[in-house]
């Protein structure tokens, strides 16, 4: 297991206001310090048997190991699809300034 003290959580959406719609949710909430929106991507996908193409936006969101598997759930009730794409990557180095901004971001209010 990683002793990673910050953790990226990404998700995709079909749309750039669902996209916003989790990300300032999320940091609202203090589930997260903060989220990236990039998009629109192309994503080409296999899904219902078939192959399938659509634009996407990503929301990358920046938390800690404490507070990563509530960030996915409210995540996935925020989000418009069942069973959406959510991983998590752990940050294998950062300043500690940097984390300790996460850590103080996401902690207790």
């Amino acid at each position: 297991m990683t002793s990673a003290r910050v953790w990226s959580v990404t998700s995709t959406t079909s749309g750039e206001d669902d996209a916003r719609t989790i990300a300032r949710a999320v940091v609202a909430e203090r589930l997260a310090a903060g989220a990236e929106i990039t998009g629109p991507a192309t994503s080409v996908f296999w899904h219902l048997g078939e192959v399938g193409e659509g634009k996407e936006w990503r929301v990358t969101m920046r938390t800690t190991a404490a507070v990563r598997d509530r960030l996915a759930a409210r995540i996935a009730q925020l989000h418009p699809w069942t069973g959406p794409e959510i991983t998590a990557t752990p940050i294998e180095w950062c300043p500690d300034a940097y984390a300790e901004w996460v850590e103080r971001s996401t902690g207790p209010q």
